[in-house]
């Protein structure tokens, strides 16, 4: 394990992200820190990527309420014939997917723009919101599939909201 000053040492060399602190686990092992992942039960090794997923997560469940059972992390989804990753899904209670969240390094800018890059692996799922991050600037859309409509919003939707129940 990661003893509290090297714990400070690491997260020194991560960026300072736009979302709540949390107290996260770290642990060093094989020349790499990891960072315990509590969706998938297990250590991660600790990236950009994954600081921002980890810390986005933590948002989402103790921020806006969403239920820890109903996010599943880098799902796979079959898109065009090939095998690509979620990094986060949010599932309604009958098991839809309600949310779709892309993750990406601090270092990536992302924008409306990339939202609707990410859109595209959504064609298969058609979760009623997408969502992407790189831990400074977030961006939700909520998506009318009959309509065939986005809509960018100011805020992520808390999960009672929209019919999530």
């Amino acid at each position: 394990m990661v003893n509290s000053f090297q714990n400070t040492y690491f997260v020194n060399l991560m960026v300072k992200l736009n979302l709540p602190e949390f107290d996260f686990k770290l642990k060093k092992a094989d020349g790499k820190v990891w960072i315990f992942d509590g969706i998938r039960k297990k250590y991660i090794v600790l990236t950009p990527e994954e600081w921002v997923r980890q810390h986005f997560i933590h948002y989402l469940i103790t921020k806006k309420k969403y239920p820890r059972s109903l996010i599943r992390v880098e799902g796979g989804l079959l898109y065009n014939q090939l095998q690509k990753r979620t990094d986060i899904v949010v599932f309604d209670r009958r098991g839809k997917p309600w949310m779709i969240v892309e993750c990406k390094s601090p270092s990536m800018p992302v924008s409306p723009a990339t939202l609707m890059q990410a859109s595209v692996y959504n064609s298969s799922l058609q979760a009623g919101y997408l969502s992407v991050t790189n831990g400074l600037v977030h961006f939700c859309a909520q998506i009318d599939w009959d309509e065939r409509k986005t809509r960018l919003l100011q805020e992520f939707p808390a999960f009672e909201e929209e019919g999530s129940l």
